[in-house]
């Protein structure tokens, strides 16, 4: 039996799985119910790097006392459009939906609505909260520090982190969703590679002499991805981390990594209501004229050109049809735990 291919399970399977196994360790019904289903929604939308891939690291997590399944956010600071809250070491998809949740809220009211959250954890993807913005209309901004798992441009060991950024802007004919990490591959999609004995298609990181290689291995086991962009990621990634530890009053990067693991994170949530603000004369016609020009680009022979976040619903819809893509050895994994 070839336990690296993959199985097709149907999304609300996956979701009450997760949820069972949650129940076990401590979390309130509703808790996990939400839980499950955002780990589960990951991949249903195609973002196998940090759904249910993800999910055993996440449980060993809260075996070791590093997720609290019964925390939520205390706010710290309420000033009108900015709210600023300790995540007190909960779930970090749980406290990073509330966060944006209440970004969502304060820009109903004020147009702007900004949240900073310390001493939280992995949010897991990223993009769930920018379409968390979008799907109530909104425009989201949303930013995390990591550990150190990137050098510094120049740099022969692990300084700054892969810090995500997401840029989430709301459309009629489908939202644009820039969901990114500071590498040029997140470290999910190299231990997809890893896993699957691949290479990366083009340079990844950095092997043990300081050359840029495709093999995902050394890379992950150095912690040495390449910055996109090289230079110019490797800056954005160190003021993420400035901005994330600045407003939310928690760690930085290079406090992270003293506890040893990936826990105590800074994030920061930004929205802006169109409506609110007045944008909604020009807002949709504007994003239509800006993607269909996008559209028109020449392409290289066997290419297309796609906008961030356009692949999303078309495949939240294939996997609703089909049963959605789970390796069949990590799915094998958390039934044995169901049953421990």
């Amino acid at each position: 039996m070839n336990l690296m291919e993959d199985l097709r399970i149907p999304y609300q399977e996956i979701a009450s799985q997760l949820e069972k196994q949650l129940l076990k360790f401590g979390f309130e019904s509703e808790a996990a119910n939400k839980c499950a289903a955002l780990f589960a929604k990951t991949d249903l939308d195609g973002v196998r790097s940090h759904g249910v891939n993800r999910f055993p690291l996440f449980i060993d997590f809260i075996k070791k006392g590093l997720v609290n399944p019964s925390a939520s956010p205390k706010i710290e600071s309420s000033l009108g459009v900015f709210e600023r809250y300790d995540g007190q070491l909960g779930p970090g998809n749980l406290n990073a939906s509330f966060a944006m949740s209440r970004a969502i809220e304060i820009s109903s009211e004020f147009g702007i609505g900004c949240v900073a959250l310390k001493n939280t954890n992995h949010w897991m993807r990223g993009g769930t909260y920018g379409w968390q913005a979008v799907e109530s209309g909104k425009i989201g901004l949303c930013f995390t520090n990591t550990k150190a798992n990137m050098p510094a441009w120049g740099g022969s060991e692990p300084k700054l982190g892969n810090n995500p950024l997401i840029i989430a802007i709301p459309r009629k004919n489908g939202p644009v969703i820039l969901d990114m990490a500071m590498s040029q591959f997140a470290y999910g999609k190299l231990a997809n590679y890893a896993r699957s004995e691949m290479n990366a298609p083009y340079p990844a990181g950095f092997d043990e002499d300081g050359e840029l290689t495709t093999d995902p291995k050394p890379i992950i086991k150095n912690e040495m991805a390449l910055p996109a962009g090289m230079w110019k990621g490797a800056g954005l990634s160190l003021v993420i981390d400035m901005l994330a530890a600045l407003l939310s009053g928690g760690d930085s990067t290079h406090q992270v990594n003293k506890t040893g693991t990936e826990i105590g994170l800074s994030q920061v949530f930004l929205c802006f209501d169109p409506k609110k603000l007045e944008l909604e004369a020009w807002f949709d016609e504007t994003c239509d004229k800006i993607i269909e020009d996008l559209k028109t680009s020449s392409v290289f022979e066997g290419q297309k050109v796609f906008y961030p976040g356009e692949s999303v619903l078309r495949n939240r819809k294939e996997n609703l049809e089909k049963g959605v893509p789970v390796n069949k050895r990590i799915w094998n994994q958390i039934l044995n735990e169901l049953e421990k």
